[in-house]
């Protein structure tokens, strides 16, 4: 399947500042961040023309900067304000922003002290991150070539770029065995998540387990749906998950502001059908991203 190449596209990117047309959003081939990896991001989803969780991901975005040594050039109010300008200059009902700050040109080298943080805003429509057949049987998961890494050894709790690269390297092994996605493990060798959702699974005591976030981001689509399962009074349990324990799980299923909250069919051998926590929490996140755009819409 091809889709339209992402530089070639109708639309306005908000660039430090400015709105500019889609296909004049550039950057020079000396960037810092694209030979070191300085750069930070966010993943936030459009509902009925509200961002949901804005504060949220923008505050997240000024920490991970935080952590790779920069401060973003606005305010988190301002951020979030420059969101909004440019969802609503594309007409965005439903769909996906990505805002992305990273260090320049001005330096080149390990060393970047005075270059300029730069940062920019696009979004397009996006409807579902997995295809809706993938959704409805299930994710096929196998588990990763690669591992998280410890947290003296990177900057776990930053959505940096760096830290995606064995992410794509995983999914493109699996993929090249016919699966949707990859299990990761950390370096101990316990469950950490998939490449870029965190994972819950449920055993027979009927509770929700999920990995201690301890070397991967604690997910806001997560935590949303941490809150909302102790709203329903199901007792949800952070801690350490082995691979072996996968033999004994009945559900699993993964969470992300892409992912949303999604089935998982299988994982290497083991077998899984969504059951009644997996479809009950699927129902409860979609009824609180649409209960978050009806009192937008009638807050205005």
């Amino acid at each position: 399947m091809t889709t339209q190449p992402f530089d070639d596209r109708d639309g306005l990117i908000w660039f430090n500042g400015d709105l500019v047309p889609w296909r004049d959003a550039k950057v020079h081939v000396l960037t810092h961040a694209l030979h070191y990896a300085s750069a930070v991001f966010e993943g936030e989803r459009v509902y009925g023309g509200h961002v949901f969780k804005l504060t949220e991901h923008s505050e997240r975005l000024a920490a991970s900067a935080r952590t790779m040594g920069f401060t973003l050039p606005c305010s988190v109010d301002a951020l979030d304000r420059a969101t909004e300008t440019v969802c609503k200059a594309n007409g965005i009902v439903d769909g996906y922003v990505r805002p992305v700050a990273w260090r320049g040109s001005e330096m080149m080298g390990v060393s970047a002290q005075t270059t300029r943080i730069n940062l920019a805003i696009a979004t397009w429509p996006w409807p579902s991150y997995f295809s809706p057949e993938a959704r409805l049987k299930g994710l096929r998961l196998k588990t990763a070539p690669w591992r998280r890494p410890a947290p003296d050894t990177a900057p776990v709790h930053a959505k940096a770029a760096g830290l995606y690269m064995i992410c794509t390297l995983s999914k493109h092994a699996v993929e090249a065995d016919g699966y949707d996605d990859a299990l990761m493990l950390d370096w101990r060798g316990r469950i950490a998540e998939s490449t870029g959702a965190n994972i819950f699974l449920v055993f027979g005591d009927g509770r929700l387990h999920t990995p201690v976030p301890d070397c991967f981001l604690d997910g806001i689509t997560r935590q949303t749906v941490i809150a909302l399962a102790r709203a329903r009074g199901i007792d949800v349990v952070e801690r350490v998950i082995m691979p072996e324990e996968l033999a004994q799980a009945t559900e699993v299923f993964l969470t992300g502001t892409a992912a949303e909250v999604t089935p998982v069919g299988s994982i290497d051998d083991y077998h899984y059908t969504p059951g009644d926590i997996t479809t009950a929490l699927i129902a409860d996140y979609a009824k609180a991203t649409t209960r978050t755009t009806r009192q937008t819409v009638s807050a205005a």
